[in-house]
């Protein structure tokens, strides 16, 4: 395939504005749980179909493989490189200053990159808060212009106020575990409020979502066409929100990514709204770590 065809059969991904001035693909690909071995060529599918958004972490143990795919495909220098926003977070257990500096510094090697866009704290862990002097070296990183966006995952309003008055700064992105059956509205509504853009990582509840309502999703996918997947995550897509759906199946990476030739009836989101309830599918972050 020619550069042409390919540039005619990418989708066009919204992008998202952040509060310092970068702009996210809206949509990105997730690789929780895909072995180094295995992560490659996932991503080199997800390029192919037009992701220009890859979300990783130290902690999900296929940096390296990840960093291979980006070689192999050019999409780690150049033009392509700077086509593409790739985001990795730091573990958990390497929290604090040094010790962040030098993970960063690890990533980065395994990533075959000179900068990431976005680097994340992964968990704020209140139990063991160190996340004060480790946004010291994040900015640190951001100054020396190998990270472009810094962001932290599973924050709850009392993490990132507590974050705000040791650093003076909000962060530009909270990635949440956020679905239809948990949609954290008050985190939401704070993020909002402060600026600080949302990300919906298990944007499906890890698939248990696709039957919520006694078959709301369904009759909504029916009536358009598509697949239930496809209506949550147009769902999110109109609510605003950042999602990173996984898929390691190159034929769903591309439905993943088609949610634009159809929009959800005034009442068919409110129907999706309505699902909201008290359990969360992941980990909760006031006692979870994450590596």
């Amino acid at each position: 395939m020619t550069d042409d065809q390919t540039a005619a059969t990418t989708p066009a991904i919204p992008s998202i504005a952040l509060s310092d001035g970068n702009r996210i693909p809206q949509i990105g690909l997730g690789v929780l749980r895909i072995d180094d071995e295995g992560v490659a060529p996932v991503i080199e599918t997800a390029l192919e179909a037009g992701y220009r958004h890859i979300d990783g972490a130290a902690g999900y143990n296929n940096e390296a493989g990840v960093g291979r795919a980006l070689a192999a495909t050019g999409y780690n220098a150049g033009e392509a490189r700077r086509s593409l926003w790739v985001t990795t977070k730091l573990r958990d257990s390497q929290q604090g200053y040094d010790s962040a500096l030098k993970a960063f510094d690890d990533s980065l090697s395994l990533l075959r990159l000179d900068y990431v866009d976005m680097y994340m704290l992964h968990w704020p862990t209140p139990f063991d808060w160190r996340s004060g002097e480790t946004w010291k070296a994040f900015a640190r990183l951001r100054e020396e212009g190998r990270v472009r966006t810094l962001g932290v995952c599973n924050f709850l309003p009392e993490h990132l106020e507590r974050l705000h008055d040791e650093t003076g700064e909000w962060p530009a992105v909270n990635q949440i575990e956020l679905h239809p059956t948990w949609q954290q509205r008050d985190v939401a509504a704070f993020c909002k409020e402060h600026g600080i853009a949302v990300e919906a990582y298990s944007p499906m509840a890890r698939g248990a979502d696709l039957a919520a309502g006694d078959g709301a999703i369904e009759r909504i996918a029916e009536a358009h066409g598509v697949s239930p997947a496809q209506v949550i995550l147009r769902w999110h897509v109109e609510n605003g929100t950042i999602i990173i759906p996984k898929s390691v199946h190159a034929e769903r990476q591309r439905e993943n990514l088609d949610l634009f030739s159809f929009a959800l009836t005034a009442d068919e989101h409110a129907a999706i709204d309505a699902l909201d309830g008290p359990t969360r599918a992941g980990h909760d972050p006031l006692t979870f770590t994450y590596a």
